[in-house]
């Protein structure tokens, strides 16, 4: 999710849901130690629970990398070998060192030992013309003797030869019967699935079937409130769900601070865009803000003015 989930984004997704787990965008170690861009860490304490996502392969600067995260205030660092993105290839990390489980162990085992706080993985189940069948089990038995206990499985390839990013978030086919044979084979393994999964009821279906976890992308954020909503009640046992009419209200004071330490409107609304699909109205809030967000001026008034087009057409159909 880079270029999504950054810190207005969670900021917005923590109002919808208090427990779900959420996680940044993917920040390369090499950022991090090298660069010094120690900025990439800067969050809410509102956001948790909230995981540091790291990229790299080098195993020293993932261990530096985790320990920047771990001080920084993250309950868990995530280490992702699933993202496709030409960038990460070329860098050497995310799926393309699903080739080489044994680095990766040596990466994960690095990063454990320097950190206290839980260190995670995330895969596909495989890449290029590997066979997922041999692949995937041969690479969580490499990061399980290494001491992983939690994963988060992609269900689909990452073809990095012949497919862009983008669709290689669609076109492989998803297997989730594979994920799911993987809970048999480590059953002390935490496996959360990820990919193509659009509801909760899907989720639901999956913690039902015997997975530890579900991961939710895209879903998430083109439509935060079909998935983050109910969340709290359906799958943790929260006894109220939250609305996306509460959640833009309590922005509105995130947002005054935002812009009052120099920042821009549309930095936090583009991540709203989506609060209200499917609603009547939605295409008017999505139209105010997209049109105005990036005005000089513009500020909480234009999210109350794109907020009451939703509530004039709720009181017009309750009035129907």
């Amino acid at each position: 999710m880079m270029d999504w989930t950054d810190r207005h984004c969670r900021y917005l997704h923590r109002q919808l849901s208090q427990h779900a787990l959420l996680y940044t965008e993917m920040v390369t170690s090499a950022a991090l130690v090298r660069g010094g861009a120690v900025h990439l860490l800067a969050y809410s304490q509102q956001e948790h629970p909230v995981a540091l996502q790291l990229g790299g392969s080098d195993p020293q600067e993932l261990a530096q990398a985790a320990i920047l995260g771990e001080q920084a205030g993250y309950r868990e660092i995530n280490l992702n070998v699933g993202c496709p993105s030409d960038r990460v290839q070329s860098g050497c990390f995310g799926a393309v060192l699903m080739q080489q489980p044994a680095l990766v162990a040596r990466c994960f085992g690095a990063m454990q030992s320097a950190v206290s706080v839980p260190v995670t993985v995330k895969c596909r189940i495989g890449v290029d013309d590997q066979d997922p069948e041999v692949a995937l089990p041969e690479f969580l038995a490499h990061i399980v003797a290494a001491g992983c206990e939690r994963v988060a499985i992609h269900a689909r390839k990452a073809w990095l030869a012949g497919l862009s990013p983008k669709e290689n978030r669609d076109i492989p086919p998803l297997d989730y019967p594979l994920v799911m044979r993987m809970k048999e084979y480590f059953p002390n393994l935490h496996i959360s699935i990820n990919g193509g999964i659009t509801s909760l009821d899907q989720a639901q279906a999956f913690l039902d079937a015997g997975l530890d976890g579900v991961m939710i992308g895209r879903t998430a954020y083109h439509n935060p409130a079909a998935i983050l909503c109910d969340a709290d009640r359906r799958i943790f046992g929260a006894h109220t769900a939250t609305t996306p009419q509460d959640a833009v209200l309590q922005m509105l004071p995130y947002i005054e601070a935002h812009l009052s330490a120099g920042g821009k409107l549309g930095q936090v609304t583009r991540h709203m865009l989506g609060l209200f699909t499917g609603r009547p109205g939605a295409r008017a809030w999505r139209r105010i803000l997209s049109e105005g967000a990036h005005k000089p001026d513009a500020g909480p008034e234009l999210v109350r003015e794109a907020l009451d087009q939703i509530l004039q057409h709720d009181l017009e159909r309750h009035a129907g």
